[in-house]
Order: C-alpha cells, then sequence, then structure tokens
C-alpha cells in the first residue's frame, strides 16, 4: 500500500481528477432531481444535468443554506424511500428544526472509506490502537472518526468523551497509540497526566494525535505536540458534508488535503457570492460527489478559508485548504458543540425571572474553553431569597445544556449590571487565547 490509502484515486492527474468529478457531478444532480426540494426547485428554474457541459457549469444552480435544511425538515432532502436509508445525524437543538443528514449502506461505507484515508495519510496504520475521545450519537466524530478507525483496521476503543483518569487507565491498559480528541480537552487530559505522575513518553505508547471538531490557533497546536511530545495532526470536517473526513493533514503538516474525488469544492466573497482570486480566503461552499440518500449542492459553509497554492512533498495532488480561519455569521464552537447565540436566547427568555439582557463570555481556563452566561433577573422578581436564586440558576443551566449539549457556567446579576450598547448588542464576548494565529 506504500504512502497512500488509495493511490490511484490520492495521486490523479489534474485531467483525471476533473473527468472524475465531472461525471461523478452529473450523477450528483440527477440523484438531487429526486428529492422535494431540489426536483422543484431545479424544475421551477429549468435547470438538470442537461445544463452540465463542463465543471464549471456547477455555477448555474443556485447554492443550499442551513436554512434551506432547517424550513425542509425533515425529508425534503432526501432522494430515496425512507426504508432505504441506515442512519441519520442532526444537529443539536430544540427550540428549531435542526439540520438532519440521511445516510444509506453506500454513503456510510464511502464516509467510512474518507475517514480511513485521512487517517492513513496522516500516519495511522492497521497496526494502531485508536482511542477516540470524543462525543458518540448524534454528533459525527464519535460514529465517524469510530468507523474509519474500523476501516483502516486498526484496534478501536470508543472510549467517549470525558472521564480524564478512565482515558489513560484505557491507554495503559491497551496501548494506545493514536487519539483523536478536540484540542481543548487535550490540554487538560495533559494536566491529568501530571497529577497522576505518569510520564508520557515512558509510561504510554502514544505516537500521534488527531485533533478537530473546534477551533484552535497553530501555536495552540504547536503546544499540544510540545506537551504530549508527538505530532497532533488536523481535521476538518462538517455534518452536512459527512462530518469528519472532508479534509485532513499528511505527515507533512502542510495544510489539509480536500478529497475532491468526494467533494467539489469552490471558495467565494460571502458577499458577492462571486469566486475568490486563487489563495484569497473566502467561505468555502461545497457539493458532495459520492453521497446517495441525501446530495446537497453547492452547500455554504459559513466557514472561511484558502486554497493553499503549490504541491505537497507527500505527492497527493487533490487541493489543500488552510486552517479555518473564522465563520461568516455569529455560531461559535466550545468543546466540539456548534452554539448559536439565539439558542441560548430562546431559553433564557422563557423564564419570566431574567430580564432582557444577557453576555455570553468564552475564555480559555487552565486551557479548557468554557461558555459563561451572565443573565440579569427580572428587577420586579428577586426578593433577597438566595436559595430562590439559585434554584433558578440551576434550572437556566440544565436548560441551556439540554439545548447546547454543553455544561455552561452562569452567572445571575442584579438588573442593569451589564454594559448597554448604543447599536447592536454584543451578546458574544470571545475571550479565549488567539495568539499565534
Amino acid at each position: 500500500m506504500g504512502m497512500y490509502w488509495q493511490k490511484d484515486l490520492e495521486t490523479m492527474t489534474a485531467s483525471q481528477l476533473e473527468a472524475h468529478q465531472f461525471q461523478k457531478l452529473k450523477e450528483t444532480v440527477s440523484l438531487a432531481e429526486q428529492s422535494p426540494y431540489y426536483g422543484g426547485l431545479f424544475k421551477k428554474r429549468g435547470l438538470g444535468t442537461a445544463n452540465l457541459k463542463s465543471l464549471e457549469d456547477i455555477s448555474l444552480f443556485p447554492m443550499t443554506t442551513k436554512e434551506d435544511l432547517r424550513e425542509n425538515f425533515p425529508y425534503g432532502f432526501l432522494t430515496m424511500p425512507l426504508n432505504n436509508t441506515i442512519r441519520l445525524h442532526c444537529s443539536s437543538g430544540t427550540t428549531g428544526n435542526p439540520t438532519v443528514i440521511f445516510h444509506n449502506r453506500h454513503d456510510l461505507d464511502s464516509w467510512a472509506n474518507l475517514v480511513a484515508r485521512s487517517l492513513f495519510a496522516a500516519g495511522a496504520r492497521s497496526t494502531d490502537v485508536f482511542q477516540n475521545i470524543c462525543g458518540y450519537g448524534l454528533f459525527t466524530g464519535g460514529l465517524g472518526f469510530q468507523y474509519g478507525a474500523e476501516c483502516l483496521g486498526a484496534l478501536t476503543i470508543p472510549a467517549g468523551a470525558g472521564n480524564s483518569k478512565r482515558q489513560i487507565q484505557l491507554m495503559q491498559n491497551f496501548g494506545t497509540t493514536v487519539v483523536h480528541a478536540i484540542p481543548s480537552y487535550l490540554t487538560r487530559l495533559y494536566t491529568v497526566f501530571e497529577e497522576l505522575g505518569i510520564d508520557i513518553a515512558r509510561d504510554t505508547k502514544l505516537r500521534l494525535l488527531v485533533i478537530g471538531a473546534e477551533p484552535h490557533t497553530e501555536a495552540q497546536r504547536q503546544r499540544i505536540q510540545d506537551l504530549f511530545g508527538i505530532k497532533a495532526f488536523n481535521s476538518f470536517g462538517l455534518s452536512e458534508m459527512n462530518g469528519p473526513g472532508v479534509a485532513f493533514e499528511c505527515e507533512y503538516q502542510t495544510g489539509l488535503h480536500l478529497w475532491e474525488d468526494a467533494f467539489f469544492a469552490e471558495i467565494i466573497n460571502p458577499d458577492t457570492l462571486e469566486p475568490v482570486p486563487e489563495g484569497e480566503v473566502g467561505e468555502l461552499v461545497m457539493t458532495t460527489l459520492d453521497r446517495q440518500a441525501m446530495p446537497l449542492i453547492r452547500y455554504r459553509t459559513r466557514d472561511l478559508t484558502r486554497f493553499l497554492p503549490g504541491e505537497c512533498p507527500c505527492g497527493r495532488t487533490h487541493r489543500r485548504i488552510d486552517r479555518i480561519t473564522g465563520r461568516t455569521d455569529d455560531m461559535f464552537i466550545v468543546k466540539g458543540c456548534n452554539i448559536f447565540p439565539m439558542q441560548v436566547e430562546k431559553i433564557l427568555m422563557n423564564f419570566p425571572e431574567i430580564g432582557h439582557n444577557y453576555l455570553i463570555v468564552l475564555e480559555t481556563i487552565k486551557g479548557v474553553d468554557e461558555m459563561l452566561i451572565k443573565v440579569e433577573v427580572s428587577r420586579d422578581w428577586f426578593a433577597g431569597d438566595m436559595d430562590v436564586l439559585e434554584n433558578l440558576r440551576r434550572r437556566v443551566v440544565n436548560e441551556i445544556r439540554d439545548e447546547v449539549l454543553l455544561t455552561p457556567q452562569v452567572k445571575l446579576v442584579e438588573p442593569g449590571a451589564l454594559p448597554k450598547q448604543e447599536g447592536k448588542a454584543v451578546r458574544v464576548q470571545d475571550l479565549r487565547k488567539n495568539e499565534g494565529a
């Protein structure tokens, strides 16, 4: 197998890749026409496979947004009978429609293969013991890496998130060599190694880390590598494009190889929706090329990145993207959870005891990202009973945790305690360490 998981696909010439993408694009558009949403939209606009004369003709098709997915929940994008699908993943949220992605057997096999290819590119092999320290369930990072590592042939430990002492025990008991985790958790895990007096180099077999699911700087990645004494490889994915396995670093860490045989990528100006010049930062727009149950065409990811120039020493010919530098919307990510301020606001506004002003503060505490929500109580409600105040605080914490799948810190403050703005209210204050990006 050498350096590649699938050499014929990973090292295609530019003309071979273009021909492959064009054929897959025509198949994808043909499939998409069978869904209620795309079928109706394409018919209304006179679009179909007949419009595709070259890859550039993808620009004739409208872009798809997260709002489109929500408005056509749950089955508007499904191309086949429900009994032909075997799994779904969806976003968190109880206050509005989540975004849901359906998969059939082909889709899951393709996804697992892409994750296996990604892990192989970073240096993982079938002889490794892979410990997945990530949430399972609807979150794609758990099962996505689980099935990918199994496809690779590695012994896979579905450890799940948290319980650091147990994680370290598993590493020692079974000789874990590769770990996948969010970067903020790894800094916390290292402190537990120190507390237990365990030397990573001497007392474990760890040799490779995979990090992703939350934004992090190059400086944070480097700190993790320095702490553990091994390389940490960046992963990029989003649930609308399957999850992990969309783009991945190889052993040279020169950017993320985007698997162009499975995805067609564009980078646009988010204001004009026109392509940006090669190498400039813009919004990543993606089309699935190898998904049957729910293909997506020109999906606006809201992630900001750029195509990296030049070739990678590894010999893979697919284009590389830079680490994600930000987003075009107001979503933020904490501990791998995608959170919108409006999710928090809708919960808070359900409590009559709470006023109208709140502030979400994101901080890095002891190397771990935390979310603190400062909330003003209603002027007419609080009568000085601290037990009643604590009861309200706990109820707010529980409601928000159930909504965003993350336990926040909540601080109730007196009316008027939070700053007021002349213009648009500032609801999120991001104080997380961001040096060295």
